[in-house]
C-alpha cells in the first residue's frame, strides 16, 4: 500500500490550499484516514481525521479553517485550508491507521507534503 501525498507549497497568509492523498495499492477497504503536521522543532501533531462514515475531528488550530473529506470510491483524503496563517508551515503527512489488504490490517503512512505560508 502506498500513500501519496500533493498539494502543498508556499502560499501568503490568508490564501486556501487544499492537499491531497491517495492510496493505491491491493486495498480492500480504508475506515479512517488522517492528516497530521510536524513544523520545525516540534512534535507531530495531528490535524483533522475522517471516517468512512463521515465522522471527523479537528485538532483546536483547525476549527473553523480546514475541512477533511473522503472519497472512499477513490481511497483519497483531501484537506481543505482556508484563512492559511505562518503558524500553519509544516510538513504535512496523511495516515492511514487501519487499511484491510489481503495480507491483514495495518497503518500506513504519506511521505509529507510541505507547506509554507509568509506573512
Amino acid at each position: 500500500v502506498h500513500l501519496q501525498a500533493s498539494g502543498g507549497g508556499l502560499v501568503q497568509t490568508g490564501w486556501s490550499l487544499r492537499l491531497s492523498c491517495t492510496a493505491s495499492g491491493n486495498i480492500f477497504k480504508i475506515n479512517t484516514m488522517v492528516w497530521y503536521r510536524q513544523a520545525p522543532g516540534k512534535e507531530r501533531e495531528l490535524v483533522a481525521s475522517v471516517r468512512g462514515g463521515g465522522d471527523t475531528t479537528y485538532a483546536d488550530s483547525a476549527k473553523g479553517r480546514f475541512t477533511i473529506s473522503l472519497d472512499l470510491a477513490k481511497d483519497t483524503v483531501y484537506l481543505q485550508m482556508n484563512s492559511l496563517e505562518p503558524g500553519d508551515t509544516a510538513v504535512y503527512y496523511c495516515n492511514a491507521p487501519s487499511v484491510w489488504t489481503t495480507a491483514g490490517t495495518d497503518a500506513y503512512w504519506g511521505q509529507g507534503t510541505q507547506l509554507t505560508v509568509s506573512s
